[in-house]
């Protein structure tokens, strides 16, 4: 179904007349675009707005032309209305609300008064065949970077230098990185969190992104060792092997109608069967992947619908160890994108499942 069609249904069972986006993760949904500036801010510097035939794009006088020529890749110019307003008379969510005539029902992704509030999490999902081409080069493009500064890396390295290299290794492929985490040997058995500190990488690292471009996120892990304690490589494995009971659990939910709760008591089970009863306590296990690093997070009892096509990353932690990456889950195929073929792998199998994947394995380097 396309974007435009999954509009209108929605104006159609919420009894509106119009839908606004001002967040940047659907404002990319929609347009392909950027409305970014200042990052600290929820809403961008534009809003895309839907009322069931006509797409019209609001912005102050600052923005327009930048906005119109670079950031709707996905939307005809020529069939966008552009409608712009001094930078100093009103706010974003002013300017949509004087949009909306006063016998109109509208909603907005962010607060506007007299508006109505949506959460467009649903609406994303599923991916389209575009966001998928999309998706497979953003996915491809971020594995390669974080594994050509992982090949370089030494143990007398710092958390601080290795984030500073994936940065750059990231930017350098028009890729942003809203979560860069390093962990050395002692803090990555400390935290399941290891955001970047002075301290060296030590004995073995995990180094943890998840990355942006045109409002898709992708995520990965990757584990390198100098001088690894006994009982890395087994915890390893077995993260890996929670990961793929986790995307077998997925494709069976999507295929079956579950939700993200059945797949949690996968992973819950799988966990129990491997020995590390009540692991998934320390960390959260991931969830559906798009336009947000996680367009939700499974818990116990989990009511969201799992779909498909659509893009899971499940991020299962043994203390010290992590598996994580971005898979595609269709009703027919599971297809790893943040893989190549330039990093070793271990085959993991699914707990009570005969799904079997290649997923990235323990690199060992020189000390």
């Amino acid at each position: 179904m396309s974007k435009r069609a999954r509009l209108e249904r929605y104006l159609d069972s919420a009894d509106l007349d119009s839908i606004w986006f001002a967040r940047p993760n659907s404002f990319a949904w929609l347009t392909g675009g950027n409305n970014v500036v200042d990052r600290e801010t929820d809403a961008g510097v534009a809003a895309v707005g839907y009322d069931g035939s006509d797409i019209r794009i609001v912005t102050n006088n600052i923005e327009a032309d930048r906005i119109r020529a670079e950031e709707i890749p996905d939307l005809e110019a020529e069939d966008v209305s552009f409608e712009q307003f001094s930078w100093h008379a009103f706010s974003l969510g002013e300017a949509i609300a004087a949009r909306v005539a006063d016998d109109e029902r509208a909603a907005a992704d962010i607060d506007v008064p007299g508006l109505e509030r949506v959460d467009s999490t649903s609406l994303r999902q599923p991916l389209t065949e575009h966001d998928i081409e999309r998706y497979r080069q953003l996915s491809g493009q971020t594995a390669s970077a974080v594994e050509s500064v992982c090949r370089e890396l030494r143990a007398d390295d710092s958390e601080h230098e290795v984030a500073s290299a994936l940065r750059v290794a990231l930017s350098a492929r028009d890729i942003e990185a809203p979560v860069v985490l390093v962990g050395g040997s002692e803090r990555a058995q400390q935290y399941r969190h290891y955001t970047p500190t002075e301290a060296e990488l030590g004995d073995y690292a995990l180094v943890s992104v998840t990355t942006e471009r045109a409002g898709l996120h992708a995520s990965c892990t990757r584990t390198v060792a100098f001088d690894p304690p006994s009982w890395l490589e087994d915890r390893h494995a077995v993260a890996a092997r929670v990961e793929t009971t986790a995307l077998a659990a997925t494709q069976a939910a999507a295929t079956e109608g579950g939700t993200a709760g059945d797949v949690f008591e996968a992973i819950q089970h799988a966990y129990d069967a491997l020995g590390y009863d009540g692991e998934w306590e320390h960390h959260h296990q991931g969830g559906a992947a798009g336009f947000a690093g996680r367009e939700w997070i499974a818990t116990p009892d989990h009511e969201a619908d799992v779909t498909a096509p659509m893009a899971y990353a499940w991020n299962p932690t043994v203390q010290g160890a992590k598996s994580e990456g971005t898979v595609l889950v269709t009703e027919d195929e599971i297809e790893p994108l943040t893989s190549t073929e330039r990093w070793p792998t271990t085959t993991a199998r699914a707990v009570d499942d005969e799904l079997e994947l290649e997923r990235p394995a323990v690199l060992g380097l020189e000390e």
